[in-house]
């Protein structure tokens, strides 16, 4: 190749990163608040009232913000020793995603979008008890992030934790929770 079609190969790529980079971040947190509050106002069931979180109380969850670039994740850790099926292994991780992406969605929207765009990473890891759950959720918590327990659904009284979902959040800021954990 010339020198002329390398310099014009440059220059299309750098104007395409730019128009992409403008279209990427032309959304205002403006339209994303209408666009959350439409979806809500949708899936807003009014004869089902919304569960309430037991335990720890959520801390500042809007406090939370990520940079530019920075990749966000979401966390499961799932008790081990329970020895569950992985039918319901996967179903109580659906229902802690879920349960935090509309616990972050109404208080952290821009957060969520983030998380989105730069492509929603799901980490499963391991928890070898209740105590250590617990332990997690009081730790996130304590730094503004969005924790979400799912016990045993079949078990009425006394019902143990079976995942712990953390985020979505900052890569950095969910391994100062989790990072000594082993992958599932």
């Amino acid at each position: 190749m010339s020198y002329t079609q390398i310099l014009s190969c440059a220059a299309v790529s750098l104007a395409c990163l730019g128009i992409g980079f403008l279209v990427g971040t032309s959304e205002t947190e403006a339209d994303i608040a209408c666009e959350v509050a439409a979806t809500s106002a949708k899936s807003a069931d009014p004869d089902v009232p919304e569960p309430e979180q037991p335990g720890l109380p959520d801390g500042d969850l809007s406090a939370v913000k990520a940079g530019l670039l920075e990749p966000c994740k979401l966390v499961l850790v799932v008790r081990t020793d329970l020895k569950l099926t992985h039918s319901t292994v996967a179903e109580r991780c659906v229902d802690a995603t879920l349960a935090c992406y509309k616990a972050l969605i109404a208080r952290n929207p821009q957060l969520v979008k983030h998380w989105e765009r730069t492509g929603q990473a799901k980490i499963a890891l391991k928890g070898s008890s209740q105590k250590q759950l617990d332990e997690l959720e009081r730790t996130a918590k304590s730094l503004n992030l969005c924790a979400r327990v799912v016990k045993d659904e079949n078990k009425t009284k006394g019902a143990p934790s079976i995942v712990l979902a953390i985020g979505p959040a900052p890569v950095e800021l969910v391994n100062r929770v989790t990072g000594k954990l082993r992958l599932l």
